[in-house]
């Protein structure tokens, strides 16, 4: 006998597991809204651990992104950021970062200005806000302390030498050391998340302590790669801070990064203990809209699930993690066949010059919305009122090159839950 679906009854579906997919359940849950959310694996474990509101544009890195998405209003009004007000966006990253602070990832509440967070090479980027383990190494920077940046035998990607080389110009003080991993000891490759977890062990900790100790000499601070453990991070820099005696920074290494997994695995432990259906691993297959909203189907490895829905957000990604797909024909949306805003042929998808500072006119490509952040059919109009989407799926930002990926994922988030909370009510 064929087992029967599991069904689930919600107020809102968040379809996507990347940073738009979880900032829009936390955002739901914080209103008291009803809240499934299905979803791949998704970008997040990717991702360095900056939170990037606006950094980059036309004329090199921003310092003030507040005056700088002034000019995007004025330069690009169908930027999702510029339809966005500065309250609106404020609210959602203060909510979104004290959300997460409070689970245990803590991080910087937002500021008036870009920080200027180390880079995995040895470079700087403007960020909004950054893990609270890596910001001692924004201050050390500043007051041009003294510092040892340490890496690993075996460990890839990561370089001490190379980030004191393209920092040192600015940064004097600073000189590098490798160590061996306490208990990895002779290993030809060492992973990040694997000796995040093995810092999760109080002995190891006081392992590393004495070796970091033992070629401290008189640094005053000390940066490492983002391996101080995958859950509780603070716990773990508190601990290993106190036993070396200085200041501690985490620098992030080349993805998949520890950040990320933490951010990713604290999303899919703690919030379903706060009342998220959570549906994880696991791509929706088709969505049938209905006069009382949607049902989503989809299987997982104990069957098939239904999940009726008064409301539904599609944050599904864009090429990486499957909500847009290139083909010969142009970009297509992969789930409901939403039209792609995109350059008029192929051939207009990238420019000559692969550095040409405008991007290429495909990094553009997504779905439009209105204003409400509800995707628009070929008529302009809401494929479905109940309908809303958010993140890095949506039309009109070059993200990686603006340095506006968690911006646009959070703050679309926050309109589009705010949006859906009104047709609930």
């Amino acid at each position: 006998m064929k087992q029967q679906p599991r069904r689930y009854q919600t107020q809102l579906a968040v379809i996507g597991s990347g940073l738009a997919g979880f900032a829009a359940s936390i955002f739901a849950l914080e209103r008291g809204i009803v809240t499934a959310q299905v979803g791949s694996t998704g970008a997040v474990a990717y991702t360095s651990g900056f939170l990037d509101l606006l950094g980059g544009g036309a004329g090199g890195l921003i310092k003030d992104p507040w005056r700088a998405l002034e000019r995007l209003r004025s330069e690009e009004p169908q930027h999702p950021l510029a339809r966005i007000g500065d309250d609106d966006i404020r609210a959602a990253f203060s909510q979104f970062t004290e959300a997460i602070s409070e689970s245990g990832v803590g991080y910087t509440a937002p500021a008036d200005r870009n920080l200027f967070a180390i880079s995995p090479a040895g470079t700087l980027k403007p960020t909004c806000s950054v893990p609270r383990t890596m910001y001692p190494g924004i201050r050390a920077m500043q007051e041009r302390s003294a510092t040892l940046i340490v890496d690993f035998t075996g460990l890839k990607g990561f370089s001490a030498v190379e980030i004191v080389a393209n920092l040192k110009p600015r940064w004097p003080g600073l000189s590098a050391a490798r160590l061996e991993f306490p208990e990895m000891e002779g290993n030809t490759q060492l992973y990040p998340e694997v000796m995040a977890r093995a810092l999760e062990v109080p002995l190891h900790r006081e392992q590393l302590a004495a070796r970091i100790s033992a070629v401290l000499g008189d640094a005053e601070a000390v940066g490492l790669p983002a391996i101080m453990g995958v859950h509780a991070p603070d716990r773990v820099h508190a601990h290993l801070q106190e036993l070396v005696g200085v200041p501690l920074f985490e620098i992030p290494t080349i993805p998949p990064a520890v950040p990320g997994i933490r951010l990713r695995e604290m999303f899919e432990q703690v919030f379903p203990a706060r009342g998220l259906t959570l549906v994880s691993q696991q791509k929706v297959q088709r969505v049938e809209f209905g006069k009382t909203g949607a049902t989503l189907y989809l299987q997982d490895s104990y069957g098939d699930v239904q999940i009726a829905t008064q409301t539904t957000l599609l944050a599904s990604g864009r090429f990486l993690s499957g909500g847009l797909a290139a083909q010969r024909s142009g970009v297509h949306e992969t789930l409901l066949g939403i039209p792609v805003s995109q350059p008029a042929s192929r051939e207009a998808w990238y420019r000559t010059h692969y550095f040409d500072p405008r991007g290429h006119p495909v990094n553009r490509a997504g779905i439009e919305v209105d204003d409400q952040f509800r995707p628009l059919d070929a008529n302009g109009d809401p494929v479905d009122r109940r309908l809303y989407a958010a993140g890095s799926l949506l039309a009109h930002q070059d993200w990686t090159r603006q340095r506006c990926g968690a911006g646009v994922a959070i703050a679309s988030a926050y309109k589009a839950v705010e949006a859906a909370a009104r047709h609930i009510r």
